[in-house]
């Protein structure tokens, strides 16, 4: 079994308001795009693989940083309806890769699942891409 779920963190905010989950709606990616807007986020995503009792859990942290959109963008964006549902309001590989200024680390941890070491867990256990 392969279990993962992802999470922004925001280190600039205060310490109640610092992790976003997934969006539940159109008005929550509005308002975690405000807070993102200019700023550094870590995208942080645990990964867990299950076999019979054995559980392996590692986790991947990617930097990223958003550009300073404007109010219309947001809005935009939030009716779109494409961040509902991802941690931090958005999908990088979507419409949200124009508000990115820069990232660092690997980019598929951003998008949900951290592939490359996903495969190196799925490894251990002889399952293999190829």
């Amino acid at each position: 079994m392969l279990a993962a779920d992802t999470v922004v963190f925001v280190p600039e905010l205060p310490h109640g308001e610092r992790i976003l989950g997934q969006a539940k709606d159109s008005p929550e990616v509005r308002q975690m795009l405000e807070l993102l807007r200019g700023r550094r986020h870590e995208v942080h995503s645990g990964v867990a693989v299950a076999v019979g009792e054995e559980v392996a859990v590692r986790h991947a942290v990617t930097g990223v940083r958003m550009r300073r959109m404007g109010e219309e963008e947001i809005e935009a964006y939030a009716e779109f309806g494409e961040g509902i549902g991802k941690a931090g309001g958005y999908a990088i590989q979507g419409r949200a890769a124009l508000f990115i200024e820069w990232i660092s680390g690997e980019y598929t941890n951003v998008v949900g699942l951290p592939l490359p070491l996903t495969v190196r867990m799925l490894e251990n256990y002889g399952v293999r891409w190829y």
